[in-house]
């Protein structure tokens, strides 16, 4: 029991350090200063644009996933588009802003009197894939822009969150949601440390 103790401990620390050195946050412009003593933040999630694996538009992934699953049985594909879109609110928006808010100390969410506006627009998604004997990790590239919510053309700075990953411990994550919910997730830890780390 002992040996599996460790074992499980080992692979842990492995999987976090694999996360952290698989993803790049880098300050594009401006200065994360001015969320210095900040208790909250409001958050805004944007997807206009984005690319899904090797299709140049989401459309076109939703599209063709949907008439796959649809012919292998009645009206399956359809419930899968309403999970790709329904999956924002219910899993990659809370697990972002629950990150985001344990590692930076600033609470993140639906908070239209904060003072700066913090809007996550998804350029790319790699869904992932798990069919049991193999397995591919979701991944997701951001674009952060800080702006004062009274004035959204005032930025206070630009951030890119590359590759952040989505994937579970045990590897069972057969779900695409699950699996881009934890990319979701990944991106917010690492975000709020470097917010914390950097605004001072």
């Amino acid at each position: 029991m002992k040996n599996f103790i460790s074992l499980s401990l080992v692979i842990a620390i492995t999987i976090s350090s694999l996360t952290a050195s698989a993803q790049r946050i880098k300050l594009e412009s401006g200065d994360i200063s001015a969320l210095a003593g900040e208790k909250e933040i409001n958050t805004e999630f944007v997807y206009d644009g984005m690319s899904v694996g090797k299709f140049k538009t989401e459309a076109e992934y939703v599209a063709k996933k949907t008439e796959e699953y649809n012919k292998k049985e009645s009206g399956r594909g359809d419930n899968w588009a309403k999970s790709w879109v329904a999956d924002r609110e219910s899993r990659f928006h809370p697990k972002f802003n629950e990150l985001f808010g344990r590692e930076s100390g600033i609470a993140s969410g639906s908070a239209p009197a904060a003072k700066y506006t913090m809007i996550v627009k998804t350029v790319s998604t790699e869904p992932g894939y798990n069919i049991g004997i193999t397995r591919g990790n979701a991944n997701i590239y951001l674009e952060v822009t800080i702006v004062e919510t009274a004035n959204r053309s005032k930025e206070v700075a630009r951030i890119k969150v590359d590759k952040a990953l989505g994937r579970t411990f045990g590897g069972f994550d057969f779900d695409t949601g699950l699996r881009i919910g934890e990319a979701y997730a990944d991106a917010g830890k690492a975000l709020g440390a470097y917010v914390k780390k950097n605004a001072k």
